[in-house]
Parts: structure tokens; C-alpha cells; sequence
């Protein structure tokens, strides 16, 4: 009896610490560090910094810079937001049917599209030294760059999912890499913004011609006269700022390719089916949450993108600050990098949709105040760090709510894996396609309200359309969001619950696992 007894607690003794040990390194393996949660969040810094780049610079490097007309500059813009949209489910198609190699199914896209995303970047600055053809000139480099670096940014995306399988992990990485964009929001603001701001771009100073009827003839004869000398300095300018950010592009993509391992899932270890993108697509698409959550986003990202296009113009003429945009728009962005922490405390505090009823209005106010008191700098600074808080939770939290939603749809899907790429890209597809929309038509606003290039100041009917685009149509979409974000229906007790699925469906597989490689030893 004794040895009996003796002879089984060694037996149970024995068993049970393997399973515990096993269990633990499995906990252990999906805690990310932090050098590799820095080099994760490092590789969003690129799409931040030439997005920010282009977005706060380009419309009035067009107009102002390479004279571009109004007219052909709105379709430029429009143009290039619209392909890059298109891109977006494209290449989330290609992704999804690429196989793995021995350095993931992601980063080969990373890697590759790199270097040519550098020259065309490169290019869309540079003044070409052609009578006819300069609107192709852009249009083909800016589409060819869009094309390059949603290459980069979708899969980078959809490396969220395969980084680590815990939620809090990835979690804790969104926010490493929310603060680590935003950052890159204030390098590409700085570094464009300081670069170009040291320069005096030359204007013509005659409000009168505004009122006559031969405006434009006259405009352009004293464009004709005016110093060409200045004007070359800002070209240049702009071209040394498309430098620097290029090379940070090049530094930021080798940390990441270096720092970060894609991880397979174990699911799809065992899955020998291709996955099918237009049937994932139909589910994806049918999958109520991640619709309502889209919408949401869609006319929250409408409202900072039409701000963003319009705000360096707004600033130059409507409000007279020419020489200190550049400084209002780099206070907007580090108030918005310092809040991110604050945010993700918030969400983890108060959970994901009071986070976004509180971030995304506290804009509001702001936007309201900025238009209606008259032009004071101390009151633009105020109003830029408010603002920068709202843009704070802008970022953070449509990459830290999507996790949840393809959780949810991982529960009501189990046999369906590989769909990541199609959630993110078509997130990314509809706000960049209305964003693009929206861009190109508030430039032509502009120019049907008569804006004069290269002007020191324009008519009051442009100024008008400024306030506009600042503040009440970004209001009026803010609003519609937030009735839009009271349908979407994962809380925090629905997260709670689906990761607690998951975590018993991922044992129940891994246990599946084990028992058919014993089983297989045991027939060995």
C-alpha cells in the first residue's frame, strides 16, 4: 500500500509541473519586450511622417510653389487620394495570397517596396523644368507613391495580429506605436515645416486686383516681374525636407525589418487550404461590428483630414500668421504625442467608447472658438493643443478597437483564418477614398471662390470657405460620428467575454495539438 501510494504521487508529481512549465513558456512567449514593442511602433513612423508631410504641405506647395492652377491641383489631389484608396484592398488581396517565407508573409512587402517609395517621394517635390506635362509630373508620382508605401502600411497594419496572440500584448504595442505615429506626425511637421519656413516664399501684395475684372492678367504680369530668386530657394527648400524624410524613412524601415519576428498563427500551421479573399471578403463585409465601426471612423478621419489639407492655408490667410503656421501646426502634434499615454490610460480605464465619445469631442469647442474670435496667436496656440488632444485619441483608438473587432469575428468564424489584411485595408480604403473626395472638392472650392496664387492675401469669399473647412464642416462630421459610434457594439464586458473565448478556444486547440503529437510518438 505504502509503495503503492509512493508510486503514484512521483507519477502525479511528475506530470503536472511539464504541463505548468509548458503552459508558462507558452504565456512567456507572447509577452512582447519592450525593445521589441519600440522597434513594432518605430515602423508606423514612415506612413506618419510623409502622410503628415504631404497632407499639411502639398496643397499649398502646389498652388503657391510650383504654381500649379487651383483647378488641376484639386484633381491631382483628388486623383492621387482616390488611387490611393484603390490600393489599399489591392494589395490586401495580393498579401492574402502571397505564401510564408523565412521572413513572414508581411515583411517582404515591407522590405521591397521601400527603396522606391523613397525616389517617388522625392519626386513629387521637385519642380520640373517643363513647359507642358507638369500635372502628369505629379500626378504619376504622387499615384506611384501612394501605391509604394500603402505596400509598407497594410501589411505593417496587419502585423498587429501576428506579432503576439494575447490582446493586452497587442494592446500595449498599439499604444507604443499610436505614440511613436503621432511623434512621426511632429518630425514630418517639423521637419518640412522648419526647413521650408526659413525660406521667404515670395507672394504678390495687391488686394486691390482682387475686385477688378482683368484680376488674373494682372496677377500674372507681376508674377512675370516679380523676383524669381526667392522662389528657387523655396523649391530647394522643399526638396532638402524631402531628403531628410526620406532618409528617416529608410532608418525606421530597417529597425522594424530587423527588431520585429512575424509569428505564424498556430491555426493556420495546421491549415493546408488556401484562403479565399473574395469569400473572407464577404464576411468581413457582412461582419456587423467592424461595419459600424468603420462608419464611425470614416467621418471622424473626414474631419481631420479636411482640417489637416485646409489648416496651413487658413492659418496664412485667414488668420495673417504666414511665418508662423509652420509653428502652430508643430504645436498641434507635440500636445497630440505628449496625450497618447494619457489616452491609453483613459481606454484602459474607462474603456474603448467612452474614449471616443470624450476624445474625439473635446475638438469641437476648439474648432468653434478658432473661427469665431478674431486672429490672435496666443489664442491659435490654445486652440492647437486643445486640438492636438482630440487628434491624440483620433489616432489611438480606430488601431486599438480593429484588434477587437477581428476577435469577434475570429469567435464567430473559427475555420476561417488569413482575413487580417482585408480588415485593415478596407478600413484604410474607405477613409482614404472619402478623405480624397473630400480634399479634392474643398480645393476646388477654392478656386471657384476665386483663390489668386501666390497672393499675399486673398478674397473674402476664400477666407470664408476656409472657416468652412475648418471648423463647421469638421464639426458637423464629428457629430454624425459620434450617433454612428452608439451602434457599435462591443463594450468592455463583450471584450471581456470574447477574450476569454478566445484564450479557451486557443487551449482547447494547443491541447488538440499535444495530444496528436503524443499520439503520434506513441504510434512511433
Amino acid at each position: 500500500m505504502a509503495g503503492g501510494g509512493g508510486a503514484e504521487r512521483p507519477g502525479a508529481g511528475g506530470l503536472l509541473p511539464p504541463v505548468l512549465r509548458q503552459h508558462r513558456r507558452r504565456e512567456s512567449r507572447e509577452r512582447l519586450s519592450v525593445c521589441s514593442k519600440l522597434c513594432y511602433a518605430v515602423g508606423g513612423a514612415p506612413y506618419q511622417i510623409t502622410g503628415c508631410a504631404l497632407g499639411f504641405f502639398l496643397q499649398i506647395y502646389l498652388l503657391d510653389v510650383a504654381q500649379v492652377d487651383a483647378f488641376y491641383a484639386s484633381i491631382i489631389l483628388f486623383a492621387g487620394r482616390v488611387w490611393d484608396a484603390i490600393t489599399d484592398p489591392m494589395v490586401g488581396f495580393f498579401i492574402s495570397k502571397t505564401p510564408w517565407t523565412r521572413f513572414g508573409r508581411l515583411m517582404p512587402w515591407i522590405m521591397f517596396s521601400t527603396p522606391f517609395a523613397i525616389i517617388s517621394y522625392f519626386l513629387i517635390w521637385f519642380v520640373p523644368d517643363i513647359s507642358t506635362g507638369q500635372v502628369m509630373w505629379y500626378l504619376v508620382f504622387y499615384c506611384a507613391f501612394q501605391t509604394l508605401v500603402t505596400c509598407f502600411h497594410v501589411p505593417y497594419s496587419a502585423l498587429t495580429m501576428f506579432i503576439s496572440r494575447e490582446q493586452s500584448e497587442r494592446d500595449s504595442a498599439t499604444a507604443y506605436r499610436m505614440t511613436v505615429e503621432v511623434l512621426g506626425t511632429v518630425l514630418g511637421t517639423a521637419i518640412q515645416g522648419q526647413i521650408v519656413g526659413k525660406v521667404d516664399t515670395p507672394c504678390v501684395g495687391s488686394p486691390f486686383f482682387f475686385d477688378l475684372p482683368n484680376s488674373s492678367v494682372a496677377m500674372e504680369e507681376l508674377n512675370m516681374t516679380h523676383d524669381t530668386e526667392s522662389l528657387t530657394d523655396t523649391r530647394n527648400a522643399y526638396m532638402i525636407a524631402a531628403g531628410v524624410i526620406g532618409g528617416l524613412y529608410i532608418l525606421c524601415a530597417l529597425i522594424l525589418l530587423l527588431g520585429v519576428r512575424e509569428r505564424r498563427e498556430s491555426s493556420e500551421l495546421r491549415s493546408d487550404e488556401p484562403v479565399s479573399f473574395f469569400q473572407g471578403l464577404k464576411l468581413v463585409m457582412n461582419h456587423g461590428p467592424y461595419i459600424k465601426l468603420i462608419a464611425g471612423f470614416l467621418f471622424t478621419s473626414l474631419a481631420f483630414m479636411l482640417l489637416e489639407g485646409n489648416f496651413a492655408l487658413f492659418c496664412t490667410y485667414t488668420l495673417g500668421f504666414r511665418n508662423e503656421f509652420q509653428n502652430v501646426l508643430l504645436a498641434i502634434m507635440l500636445s497630440a504625442t505628449l496625450t497618447i499615454p494619457f489616452w491609453q490610460w483613459f481606454l484602459t480605464r474607462f474603456g474603448k467608447k467612452t474614449a471616443v465619445y470624450v476624445g474625439i469631442s473635446s475638438a469641437i469647442p476648439f474648432l468653434i472658438v478658432v473661427v469665431v474670435l478674431d486672429s490672435n496667436l496666443f489664442v491659435t496656440y490654445v486652440v492647437a493643443v486643445a486640438a492636438g488632444i482630440s487628434v491624440a485619441a483620433a489616432f489611438l483608438l480606430p488601431w486599438s478597437m480593429l484588434p477587437d473587432v477581428i476577435d469577434d469575428f475570429k469567435l464567430q468564424h473559427p475555420g476561417s483564418h488569413g482575413h487580417e489584411a482585408i480588415f485593415f485595408s478596407f478600413y484604410v480604403f474607405f477613409t482614404k477614398f472619402t478623405a480624397g473626395v473630400s480634399l479634392g472638392i474643398s480645393t476646388l472650392s477654392l478656386d471657384f471662390a476665386g483663390y489668386q496664387t501666390r497672393g499675399c492675401s486673398q478674397p473674402g469669399q476664400v477666407n470664408f470657405t476656409l472657416k468652412m473647412l475648418v471648423s463647421a464642416v469638421p464639426v458637423g462630421l464629428i457629430l454624425l460620428s459620434l450617433l454612428l459610434f452608439k451602434l457599435y457594439p462591443i463594450d468592455e464586458e463583450k471584450r471581456r467575454k470574447n477574450k476569454k473565448a478566445l484564450q479557451d478556444l486557443r487551449e482547447e486547440s494547443n491541447s488538440s495539438s499535444e495530444s496528436d503529437n503524443t499520439e503520434l510518438a506513441s504510434i512511433v
